[in-house]
């Protein structure tokens, strides 16, 4: 039997989630004789492939116009999009950056920190620009919302074996406890 393709990218946030993938331990080594990973920002391959997977994951929160494009690439490319963790379920704490003006929340970020030194704001088509921060279903269709700051190894299995038995998962329970 095929393996299921999953596909992973982070938005803005904090590798946490990704951390609790790896948090799996063995039972991810279990779940690879079942999936292939095609694309992770923890593996040198980073965009999902043209032809599509069957599970797309994204962790964080969109934050400029670079990630609205990796979202909508993912959403393309998928069958199921899971925002895996609070910032992209909610926007979390990411949003913070919207109660203040983006030009003084950049120049303070790059140029007047305690530690910069001849500091400047950097400026690149690759960065994207900057934009109001918000949750990743707020730009494209998501099909699963898995919360969590991060969200535990047990609620990520859970959901990724239901996907692998053709069950959409419901969270409950343990599953949503957080800390």
């Amino acid at each position: 039997m095929a393996k299921v393709k999953v596909a992973t990218d982070w938005l803005a946030a904090c590798a946490g989630c990704h951390m609790s993938v790896l948090d799996m331990d063995e039972r991810l080594v279990q779940l690879l004789d079942k999936i292939e990973l095609t694309s992770t920002p923890i593996t040198d391959l980073k965009h999902p492939p043209k032809e599509g997977v069957t599970v797309g994951i994204l962790t964080g929160a969109i934050s400029n116009t670079t990630n609205i494009e990796v979202a909508k690439q993912m959403r393309e490319r998928c069958q199921i999009l899971i925002a895996l963790g609070d910032c992209a379920v909610f926007g979390g704490i990411v949003t913070m950056r919207n109660f203040f003006d983006m030009n003084e929340a950049l120049k303070r970020a790059y140029v007047e920190t305690e530690s910069t030194v001849d500091g400047k704001i950097p400026c690149s088509e690759e960065l994207g620009r900057p934009v109001r921060v918000c949750a990743v279903n707020q730009v494209v269709k998501v099909d699963i919302h898995i919360p969590g700051c991060p969200p535990s190894p047990d609620a990520i299995y859970y959901a990724l074996s239901e996907l692998l038995e053709g069950r959409i998962p419901v969270l409950t329970g343990d599953n949503l406890k957080y800390d």
